[in-house]
């Protein structure tokens, strides 16, 4: 048996005992919550980025330049007086067609017309003074011999003929000059074309060679598109031009088209005649001009248009929309590939000139080829992507 003494010691520790086993049982339960809780934590793997792509493909395309440009007249004429008077009539339709050597305006005559009387008048005056001075001369000429006048006598003679004759020559010419100017005071328009609007009408007095002229006559057709193109694009031209790439219009002009503000194309073909024979240095660009025929006055000068040069057919193209091509650090144009297992790496390529909403490749990239086209801020290089293939008529509308 136990002692009593054994038995009073082992009841006053029955209370820590149950207290540590206690404490043992909540122990063990936080354990098996915590292992729980951290089995809980444990998380799949994320979904893969999805980006839709394109497959590289060639294409056949026809290529050209667009530029940007302007109508310029080709022939303009600013009409001014040229004598002081009023205007007494005016003999024209605003806006209408005339013809050159058709008679815009008139102005008043009479002042004109009696200082060309009065020229007329002069010149037959002096045309008597010279006769009478060459009869006079004729007659001494025989007496100087014989000595039945004096040397000086038959000097003075001829020096009296002949100043004679320079009063003719200049009476002469104030009757030209009088005649010109009643010329002047019929306005005359130097040019076929159009004839705008006008602020001058019958009793206006205007003077001659005053800055502001009295009426614009403006040929129509043909007319000119001048328009902006940078150096090296225009030595490709030459370079493509020489080589028969480009479409011509006889043995050397290449073909224009245009293309109006509105987006539609004019019907005519023009070609491209000359530039200027210097380049701008702040710009780098230089002006070029075409002609363009224009029998029905449709285009006018200031109208915005694109010219466009057609460079030939490229049967092999390979496009990749402009989204989706980005810049490195250097500049350089590179884009995202997807390999077999859509794994992503980073190509640079070389670009050459934009045909719509892409860029047609020179090198670093090949038929076949898978292109990520969105996504691109979200993915990088060396990851899985989870590719949605793409029309490349879609990607271009993108």
């Amino acid at each position: 048996m136990i002692p009593m003494a054994n038995i009073k010691f082992i009841h006053s520790f029955t209370p820590v005992v149950r207290q540590a086993l206690r404490y043992k049982k909540l122990f063990l339960l936080a354990g098996v919550a915590l292992l729980a809780g951290c089995q809980k934590k444990v998380a799949p793997p994320p979904p893969l980025q999805t980006v839709d792509v394109i497959t590289l493909g060639t294409q056949k395309i026809t290529l050209e330049t667009s530029l940007p440009g302007r109508t310029d007249a080709y022939e303009q004429a600013e009409i001014r007086p040229q004598v002081n008077g009023v205007i007494v009539s005016r003999n024209f339709e605003q806006g209408k067609d005339v013809k050159a050597g058709q008679q815009l305006y008139q102005i008043y005559l009479p002042p004109y017309q009696a200082a060309y009387d009065q020229a007329k008048g002069m010149l037959m005056q002096a045309q008597a003074t010279a006769v009478r001075a060459e009869a006079q001369l004729k007659r001494y000429r025989h007496l100087v011999g014989p000595r039945a006048v004096s040397r000086q006598d038959y000097d003075n003679t001829v020096a009296t003929a002949r100043e004679a004759e320079a009063q003719v020559v200049q009476a002469k010419a104030a009757l030209d000059k009088a005649a010109v100017d009643i010329g002047y005071t019929h306005v005359l328009s130097p040019i076929d074309g159009r004839i705008g609007r006008t602020l001058y009408t019958e009793g206006t007095l205007v003077t001659a060679n005053q800055p502001q002229p009295i009426a614009v006559v403006t040929r129509l057709d043909p007319i000119y598109v001048d328009v902006n193109v940078a150096a090296e694009d225009m030595l490709r031209l030459r370079r493509e031009l020489e080589k028969g790439q480009i479409q011509r219009i006889g043995e050397k002009d290449a073909a224009v088209t245009v293309e109006l503000s509105d987006g539609s194309t004019y019907e005519k073909t023009g070609m491209l005649q000359l530039s200027e024979v210097t380049v701008d240095p702040a710009t780098g660009t230089l002006v070029m001009r075409a002609v363009m025929p224009n029998p029905d006055h449709f285009l006018l000068p200031g109208m915005f248009v694109h010219a466009h040069i057609k460079e030939g057919v490229d049967s092999s193209a390979l496009l990749v929309p402009q989204v989706a091509v980005q810049r490195n650090t250097k500049a350089q144009p590179y884009v995202m590939i997807l390999d077999e297992q859509n794994k992503v790496s980073q190509h640079v390529i070389d670009v050459g000139r934009v045909v719509g909403a892409s860029w047609l490749i020179k090198s670093g990239l090949k038929a076949g080829d898978r292109i990520v086209i969105s996504g691109l801020q979200k993915i990088v290089a060396g990851k899985k992507v989870a590719p949605h293939m793409v029309d490349f008529k879609e990607a271009e509308a993108e």
